[in-house]
């Protein structure tokens, strides 16, 4: 298995571009299948979850091909509407093909899908709103959903889900009649697939809101899009900066998609210049202060935002409380900065505390799923002497060429098995 081995404990320096959005870029893809005309897609981050996806719809019928940020994929030759159960498995983005598939067939059959384990993460979000548009769902192993036709309703959303918001969105925009979409999510990916739908020709209003209305369409046409940046990896590099106390410049992003997270870097006084496209992170003029670290329901900070505060909690003067109420397994990271000397423990399966600041130490640790990995690899950096980071399959999965990056902006990090 690939590991990192970094050796930490100096400031960096330069610039660091934030890859286009992951979890705007995998329903994108998906909602794809919605046309037989040729889409172009650019600003894609080259991560294993895209490949991933890319290979399932390639089994599928599509014809993909990717080069220097840009997709172009064809679905004209897309013939099965039962995904691989060894590809979907892999990941559980692969989720986000029950709407479209269902769609374009009137049927679906798909594994149950993988991913990162964090903790129940239930499907009844998806499988009542494609109920409310007139699909039957049967499931035992896999799940089998069929329709006659799909219709527009009016969708309550059981939970404020961001891939069940999705696949309500990409069923409704070609089914007949109006939809209405009440508790949708909100988040900055979300309104990038309903702005590529309505670049396709959906009639998507609401944008942006937990509201939506959809006038459903009879055909969608090919388009060309360029994803939005993503701003939980922005979020992950200025915490970088910031723990590292570094002087760094986090480019490629969209500021208004990330007002909590500038909120919680300026409440735990870390010195920021927000530009129009970029944050400069200084270092800090005094001690970073210990501040409740929450997850919220978008415009509030993201539950993929918070893992990397974390590591700054270790640096941050005082007592911060971490509270994931999301997800109850989110939080085994804390162990892992424990075994690197941080004073954290978890009170519950949805809290957390970190004393500090703590100097942190070089070791051997784990990557538990996507965020956990980047807390760990931005404790790396920060930590006296070498770390081990193992299990760095995760982080690739939703950051982009990570290992040049950092290398560029002069850390001491190698890629080896």
């Amino acid at each position: 298995m690939a590991i990192y081995t970094i050796h930490g404990g100096k400031p960096l320096s330069g610039k660091i571009s934030v890859s286009g959005s992951k979890n705007a870029t995998l329903p994108i893809i998906c909602a794809t299948l919605l046309t037989d005309e040729k889409c172009v897609l650019h600003n894609v981050p080259g991560i294993s979850d895209v490949r991933h996806l890319s290979d399932i719809l390639t089994e599928l019928g599509s014809k993909i091909s990717y080069s220097n940020h840009t997709l172009e994929i064809d679905n004209s030759a897309v013939h099965s509407y039962k995904p691989s159960a060894e590809l979907a498995g892999k990941f559980r983005g692969s989720i986000l093909l029950l709407g479209p598939l269902l769609a374009r067939f009137k049927q679906v059959i798909m594994p149950i899908p993988g991913g990162d384990v964090i903790g129940k993460r239930p499907l009844d979000a998806h499988l009542v709103a494609l109920e409310t548009l007139g699909a039957s769902v049967k499931h035992n192993h896999d799940l089998q959903i069929t329709t006659k036709q799909l219709k527009g309703g009016k969708i309550i959303m059981t939970e404020m889900s961001v891939t069940g918001t999705e696949n309500a969105i990409m069923a409704a925009a070609c089914a007949s009649g109006r939809s209405e979409i009440h508790l949708a999510a909100a988040e900055p990916h979300v309104q990038d697939l309903c702005n590529f739908l309505n670049a396709m020709g959906a009639r998507i209003a609401g944008i942006g809101t937990h509201d939506l209305v959809i006038e459903g369409v009879e055909k969608l046409h090919g388009a060309e899009y360029s994803i939005i940046p993503d701003s939980d990896v922005a979020c992950s590099y200025i915490n970088l900066a910031a723990a590292t106390k570094s002087d760094m410049t986090v480019e490629n992003i969209r500021p208004e998609f990330l007002d909590a997270a500038m909120i919680q870097f300026k409440q735990m006084n870390v010195n920021l210049e927000i530009g129009s496209d970029y944050v400069k992170i200084k270092k800090p003029e005094g001690d970073y202060k210990a501040f409740p670290i929450k997850t919220n329901i978008y415009p509030g900070l993201m539950s993929d935002q918070v893992p990397p505060f974390a590591v700054l909690a270790t640096q941050a003067t005082g007592r911060s409380i971490v509270h994931e109420w999301m997800y109850e397994g989110r939080l085994g990271y804390i162990h892992e900065l424990a075994k690197m000397g941080a004073n954290a423990r978890i009170i519950d399966q949805h809290r957390a505390e970190i004393d500090g600041p703590t100097p942190l130490h070089g070791t051997n640790v784990s990557s538990l799923d996507i965020r956990s990995g980047m807390v760990m690899l931005i404790s790396a950096l920060v930590a006296q002497g070498k770390t081990v980071l193992h299990d760095i399959e995760h982080i690739e999965r939703g950051y982009d060429n990570v290992v040049d990056l950092l290398k560029a902006a002069g850390a001491d990090i190698e890629r080896g098995e």
